[in-house]
């Protein structure tokens, strides 16, 4: 039995899952991409999951695409059909998702980093859209990369696949943040989307996904009703009532 290259762990309500492929610098192999959906799909389902961290062992992050598995005329078609999959949990996960890099990623590997919807990484780490220059389209991680970046720099970064460092990733959009104390914040990160109704967190998401209205007026009615749902729900009141009682609500661990 092959050994396992996703590692899936609970604690405190935050999932962590962990790429452990450094033999390939965790390239997105048929089974790690099998590993990856199945944590992604357990931690979505997990009621006592808050918050889910991605992150990995070794010094890189993800390599994209196992490219070995991906030679031959067709012989890439799995991959290409099967990643999309991983990108759309990452993306419409309804427990919001950190990324943690120490280390570079690569192509597919940017791809499931803007996916997620806090990305922090060392100053060290690197990226680069290296498509283009083995003949290939980023095609498949245009789709959650392009509404990250800065338009300009998205032109640049895909076309020349230039190598660009955290500074510039976080200039850009594509990372929160690049520090030398990766774990501390992390762990800042955690702590404050935890602080948030479960639900009203994943309506929130939902909501930062959603087509803009031309205008707000255009918008208004529909968003005036998710905001009474919400003001009169059960998670809302509690939280209502803690503000009001000088306490923490129901959802967040008690000190």
């Amino acid at each position: 039995m092959a050994d396992e290259l996703v590692h899936y762990d609970v604690v405190g309500g935050t999932a962590t899952i962990t790429l452990d492929s450094p033999h390939n610098r965790n390239a997105l192999s048929a089974q790690l991409r099998r590993e990856l959906s199945a944590s992604l799909a357990a931690a979505a389902a997990d009621d006592a999951v808050r918050v889910i961290v991605l992150t990995h062992t070794g010094p890189v992050f993800c390599a994209g695409m196992d490219l070995k598995e991906a030679r031959g005329a067709g012989a890439g078609d799995q991959g290409v059909n099967e990643f999309p999959k991983i990108l759309e949990q990452l993306w419409t996960s309804p427990k919001p998702v950190v990324a943690r890099l120490a280390g570079p990623a690569r192509a597919g590997g940017i791809g499931m980093v803007a996916a997620c919807d806090i990305a922090v990484a060392v100053p060290e780490a690197t990226f680069a859209f290296s498509e283009v220059r083995i003949g290939v389209v980023p095609a498949v991680i245009s789709l959650t990369v392009l509404p990250r970046l800065n338009p300009r720099a998205a032109h640049e970064l895909f076309l020349t696949g230039d190598t660009f460092d955290a500074r510039r990733a976080v200039e850009i959009g594509l990372l929160n943040s690049a520090t030398s104390d990766l774990d501390a914040e992390v762990a800042r990160f955690v702590k404050a989307l935890a602080a948030g109704g479960p639900t009203a967190l994943a309506e929130t998401k939902a909501l930062l996904s959603r087509p803009r209205p031309a205008t707000p007026s255009e918008g208004f009615e529909e968003m005036i009703g998710l905001s009474a749902k919400f003001f009169a729900s059960e998670e809302g009141q509690e939280g209502i009532l803690a503000f009001a009682q000088k306490r923490k609500p129901n959802w967040v661990p008690q000190d």
